[in-house]
């Protein structure tokens, strides 16, 4: 495997992302899937499989505890593209397990209760989702954390034995704009308010202009600990 994802990245490492794209979907015919948080740079991928007809399935997670502003973007994704967005939620009895156990905010208390939460609302609802696939799609790039500087295009998601692509992962924040300004891209209207990055509402804030892209997640936490389990 270490050797075909070396000749994935070798073949696409000058591909554009429509191009990566496309190629995926003709490397796994009816097994590939994109795993879609609604955020500038997923937008821009579901704006590239849309008006490409191609054969890549979208899901996204609902958490139970979104910013109404994401469900509407949602909703305007679906009417201006005519694409199902599969949603897939947590099984409810671990999270009123958790819930009743830790309390309703328990992710402030601890890392460990933090990622407990991550783990039952996102990590779990996406392992079901990612069944039936030989690979998945995400908007990861490098320049989001330090957590992301050394991502590849293609990767080994040793986790859920699936090969990762991430077809945006050399741009810049700057190039993700553009392109949704050139091609009227929905988006979600936080991002206007001083929202770079989107997640959960008790998680998420603003950050002051300037301010790192994810500065605003889970801020209480080390900017080396901020990733939820989904790309450890």
């Amino acid at each position: 495997m270490k050797e075909k994802i070396a000749a994935y990245n070798q073949q696409w490492k000058e591909a554009s992302a429509v191009e990566i794209l496309a190629g995926a979907a003709a490397e796994f015919p009816g097994k590939i899937t994109f795993a879609s948080s609604l955020g500038l740079e997923d937008q821009v991928i579901t704006h590239m499989i849309a008006t490409g007809a191609l054969d890549i399935s979208i899901f996204t997670l609902d958490t139970g505890r979104m910013f109404q502003e994401t469900y509407s973007l949602m909703e305007r994704t679906r009417e201006r593209y005519g694409i199902t967005i599969k949603v897939f939620f947590p099984d409810y009895t671990a999270v009123e397990e958790m819930v009743n156990t830790h309390g309703i905010n328990l992710f402030y208390e601890s890392v460990e209760n933090r990622k407990l939460c991550c783990k039952i609302r996102k990590t779990e609802p996406v392992k079901r989702a990612l069944v039936g696939q030989s690979a998945w799609i995400t908007g990861m790039r490098r320049a989001q954390s330090v957590t992301r500087e050394e991502l590849d295009i293609v990767a080994w998601d040793e986790e859920n034995g699936l090969i990762k692509i991430n077809p945006l992962a050399s741009w810049d924040l700057e190039a993700v704009k553009k392109y949704i300004s050139n091609h009227n891209i929905p988006y979600n209207s936080l991002h206007d308010k001083g929202f770079p990055s989107i997640g959960c509402l008790p998680c998420t804030r603003a950050v002051p202009e300037g301010g790192d892209i994810r500065e605003g997640r889970w801020w209480w936490e080390d900017p080396d600990k901020k990733e939820c389990g989904l790309h450890s």
